[in-house]
């Protein structure tokens, strides 16, 4: 490829944030209202003209599970989100901890609420553009673009929140991407079908494996094949899909990203016709209402960070002195297109793989998985943060990238008070201590 250099310019800069955070997903929402909760005063850009990520634009219908089957585990900021979503939805019962349904337009309300009543700014159709680092690995700048063109902005500490560790990524920290190959799990474009007749229950329809196999091998539907059908009502009438796999793709790539966007709206139109077709009575009627505005990625990098969460800590269900939240949701690694061709012939064990708890068991993360190497002011919270492949399987869904990101926004504030900022360099007592007194689970 050819390079063009830029001329030499100014730009506006705007250097009054203690925290600023890149990414408005829920561990960004958490992470800045945190950061602001504690006096920072704090910028959240988000890309998107709404907060929550891939629970609001991105169409995730439910929740992972919030309980370690006995109680619920991801606490404070995560259990107060959590709470306010489910609570106005009449088909959801009130002590439901696990695979609670979304409704997204209500949850981009409450993220706007909780960031901005914590005393954070908030700055929509903002684009991380790049991020200028020194040698010391302190990052002095990050460039944004949006209708004000380019922008710099300055901070004591910044939280990469991007789920692709852009900013991290850019200022030179090291990285780890896929397996070895560099192959990453399959994405999924969410979807919402109206006007659904025969509903049984909140957390899926009449909707039995038979069906899906039924589905996966009807030829007039060929992008259909090897689909999963996760589903759950999210409103009257109204069913949210997380359904099927998209091979290849790069969220790091924006060409492949851009292929991945219209082949998940065709693969969405077509799954409604499957539907209609072998479920007649509940869905030949459906009206396919929405696909998400944001691509259901799944991983792309890791940062490697202080510490490294392994395979081997989440067998062991590890505890760690300086950890900021625990974790109970089980191995869940999609599988890549040979794989399932494989389970589709009963050669792969699924369960096998999971490596579920039992009641009651979780492990730690600890903040160490939070600093990136090579980076003083950073911090990274959300599915991007240093673990090994197998384990961000488990450590990349919502819940628990609420409660990291409350430790990583209250960190960043504790940080932008020292001279110089560094992020590896906070007590972690402290944090401990003032996550708990937010109510976090750390036992």
């Amino acid at each position: 490829m050819s390079t063009y250099r830029l001329p030499p310019r100014e730009i506006p800069l705007d250097d009054s944030w203690d925290v600023i955070v890149a990414g408005g997903g829920p561990a960004g929402c958490t992470a800045a209202a945190a950061a602001a909760r504690e006096g920072a005063k704090t910028l959240l850009i988000e890309a998107t003209g709404a907060l929550g990520g891939m629970g609001t634009a991105g169409l995730v219908p439910a929740w992972c599970p919030f309980s370690d089957k006995q109680k619920i585990i991801y606490r404070g900021l995560a259990e107060k989100v959590f709470t306010a979503c489910k609570e106005p939805m009449s088909h959801v019962h009130n002590a439901a901890l696990d695979w609670v349904a979304i409704d997204p337009e209500l949850l981009k309300r409450l993220y706007d609420d909780l960031v901005t009543e914590a005393g954070a700014s908030v700055l929509f159709g903002t684009c991380l553009a790049a991020a200028d680092a020194d040698d010391a690995g302190r990052v002095s700048a990050i460039i944004v673009a949006n209708k004000a063109g380019l922008s710099a902005y300055s901070a004591g500490v910044y939280v990469d929140c991007t789920g692709d560790a852009d900013l991290a990524a850019w200022a030179g920290a090291p990285f780890e991407k896929g397996d070895q190959a560099g192959r990453m799990q399959p994405a999924t474009h969410c979807f919402v079908l109206s006007n659904v007749d025969d509903f049984a229950h909140a957390h899926g329809s009449r909707m039995t494996p038979d069906h899906v196999r039924a589905i996966n091998d009807d030829d007039r539907f060929p992008l259909v094949r090897g689909s999963h059908a996760c589903n759950h009502l999210i409103g009257p009438a109204t069913v949210g899909f997380n359904s099927g796999h998209l091979w290849d793709v790069d969220n790091t790539n924006p060409a492949s990203l851009s292929r991945a966007m219209m082949n998940g709206r065709k693969f969405a139109a077509q799954f409604r016709d499957a539907l209609a077709a072998h479920l007649p009575k509940a869905f030949g009627n459906a009206f396919l209402v929405t696909t998400g505005s944001l691509m259901g990625i799944r991983e792309t990098r890791r940062i490697v960070g202080d510490y490294v969460l392994t395979l081997d800590d989440y067998r062991r269900r590890r505890s760690f002195p300086d950890e900021i939240c625990r974790n109970s949701y089980w191995i869940d690694v999609h599988i890549s297109e040979a794989e399932a061709k494989l389970h589709a012939e009963g050669k792969l064990d699924m369960a096998e793989r999971g490596q579920p708890y039992g009641p009651g068991e979780s492990h730690g993360i600890p903040y160490r998985c939070l600093t990136p190497k090579g980076l003083t002011n950073v911090l990274v919270a959300g599915r991007s943060i240093s673990t090994d492949r197998m384990t961000q399987g488990s450590t990349r869904v919502m819940p628990v990238c609420l409660a990291m990101g409350e430790a990583a926004g209250v960190a960043a504030a504790f940080a932008a008070g020292n001279d110089p900022p560094d992020v590896h360099a906070i007590d972690t007592d402290r944090l401990r201590r003032r996550l708990r007194e937010h109510g976090a689970y750390l036992p």
